[in-house]
């Protein structure tokens, strides 16, 4: 009997309200749903009175006010103090792939020859009930090493290697419940019940197995989340019987507000973290959406929106010289690029984007960065090695760096185009159809794509409408003229797919969506918050 079972809790376990199959019974054992339930019930109301905050805190943005680093906790980012450690088998991680916890994807990703691979409950997958409780079954087979898949098409085998890729896990964010499991009436943390069936059933096996219980945590936005997720974290090792710090945690650095707080959320996650993340997509979206009310803060076309300038390059620097002053990895972020079949220009072309793209990160100081792709491990891996002889580059401390406020919010110059609004358009509504039928990593235009893609789609366009942009062309962004964009792209679509295959995409309905959130009044937090609503 494990540690949990053992134990009596106080409060009853979870009601799940799906379908059940099968094999869901190795995930959904009463135990299980009863340590969740503790969880839940210990923190819930912790993570909710954290999501009304950030809701207070973008009245003040509206209001004029702007992101800065918080003078209450100066003494933490002026002391001298460090992470407890980093395991051995994640010293060296100069490529990690990631995916979604689809269970033939998992298996190519743990043999791609990277160093890590990032299981994603998250925004690489949309979290249909289905595919959150298998992605938890393939991880349990995972831990045990019986994961292996065989295409019932092809009758192709998958298995893993001899040297896999070292897991972690991203649970879905703070944001986010798990409509299909309640506690007393109320739907459950979905970033606690990913994290807590995991934990209860894996954390054994894969301690004996030599590994650990690595985490990505995503989307949060103070150091008192940060704390929140530490809390977590020692409860759990204190319940499963676990020595403290053993589960460790890299975080994503993809709010605005994050980023004045790197220090903070490193020093809160102390004895469990390991390393920050440069989650580039998502960081862009927040800037637009925590202050894309100020004219001043208008950004370009997406494509002009790049790392080596302005914001992004400052707090790419920033968290690099934050990290390695602690003891902790600075990791880059996403190559989004995938191979061009049948092209070999274009397919040379967006290798060559990515080989800039990790030059930059590797010559900065970054201690690894991100591929979406097999193909680009050894792409990103030959660059780093070059630059990167040893594990990581921790020594390099980069205090030549001084990063302001300014430095942190100075936008991106460039210009607004009617073909980047039809970009928007076009990949904003392919990819919410896409996550509307269960795809959450979704290639489009030799790009893979996740839901941040869609989240700076249709919060551009947002901004462009609010502030009245102008098109490099002197026409002003109106309602009018996106649902002009809008009404030619969507034809263009179903012309492309076909009636019937544009209606099983679901693009009718992503597009009713999408509109809906770019004309809104007040900007929506996320758009996975109503698009679930047409999937749960």
């Amino acid at each position: 009997m494990s540690a949990v079972a053992a134990r009596s809790f106080e409060q009853p376990s979870l009601d799940i309200i799906a379908p059940m199959q099968d094999l869901y019974a190795r995930v959904l054992t009463g135990d299980a749903l009863a340590f969740v339930a503790d969880l839940e019930n210990r923190f819930g109301d912790r993570r909710k009175e954290l999501i009304a905050a950030r809701a207070e805190r973008q009245k003040r943005f509206d209001a004029g006010d702007l992101p800065d680093f918080l003078p209450e906790t100066k003494d933490i980012r002026e002391s001298d103090w460090k992470i407890l450690g980093t395991p051995d088998e994640l010293k060296d991680r100069r490529v990690e792939i990631t995916g979604p916890v689809d269970r033939k994807m998992m298996i190519n990703a743990f043999n791609s020859g990277a160093n890590v691979f990032m299981a994603d409950f998250e925004d690489a997958s949309s979290p249909t009930w289905d595919n959150m409780i298998n992605g938890q079954i393939n991880l349990m087979d995972y831990a045990r090493s019986t994961l292996e898949y065989t295409d019932p098409k092809s009758g192709k085998e998958y298995q893993i290697g001899e040297k896999p890729a070292v897991l972690k896990v991203r649970p879905r964010g703070w944001h986010m419940t798990e409509a299909h499991a309640e506690l007393n009436g109320q739907p459950v943390s979905a970033g606690l019940f990913d994290f807590g069936l995991y934990m209860f059933h894996n954390a054994a096996a894969l301690l004996a197995r030599g590994t650990g219980p690595y985490f990505y945590l995503p989307k949060m936005e103070s150091h008192k989340e940060a704390k929140l997720w530490d809390d977590v974290f020692t409860y759990t090792e204190e319940v499963l019987g676990l020595e403290h710090g053993t589960i460790k945690a890299t975080v994503l650095i993809e709010t605005l507000q994050a980023a004045f707080e790197m220090d903070e959320i490193l020093y809160a996650l102390k004895d469990h973290i390991v390393g920050l993340n440069c989650g580039r997509w998502d960081y862009i979206f927040s800037y637009i959406k925590r202050i894309g009310k100020h004219k001043d803060f208008l950004l370009p076309n997406r494509s002009q929106v790049t790392m080596g300038e302005a914001f992004l390059k400052a707090y790419s620097l920033l968290l690099i010289k934050t990290c390695h002053r602690r003891g902790a990895h600075a990791m880059g972020g996403m190559a989004a690029q995938i191979p061009v079949k049948n092209d070999e220009e274009a397919n040379t072309a967006a290798f060559e984007k990515v080989r800039a793209d990790k030059d930059r990160e590797a010559s900065f100081g970054h201690d690894g960065t991100w591929v979406a792709h097999p193909a680009l491990v050894p792409v990103a891996k030959d660059v780093f090695d070059r630059l990167m002889p040893q594990a990581n580059q921790i020594h390099r401390t980069r205090r030549d760096l001084e990063i302001t406020q300014q430095d942190l919010l100075a936008p991106h110059k460039g210009t607004i185009t009617e073909g980047g609004v039809r970009e928007n358009i076009r990949v904003g509504i392919q990819y919410l159809g896409a996550w509307l039928t269960g795809r959450g990593a979704v290639p489009l235009y030799n790009l893979m794509e996740d839901a941040a893609t869609a989240e700076i789609s249709r919060t551009q366009i947002w901004q462009q409408l609010k502030l009245e942009a102008a098109l490099e062309d002197g026409r002003v962004v109106t309602e009018e003229l996106v649902r002009d964009l809008y009404n030619d792209e969507m034809a263009k679509l179903e012309e492309s797919l076909g009636q019937d295959l544009f209606e099983d995409s679901r693009l009718a309905q992503a597009g009713r969506l999408f509109l809906e959130l770019v004309f809104a009044q007040d900007l929506a937090e996320f758009l996975t918050a109503p698009a679930y609503d047409l999937i749960k």
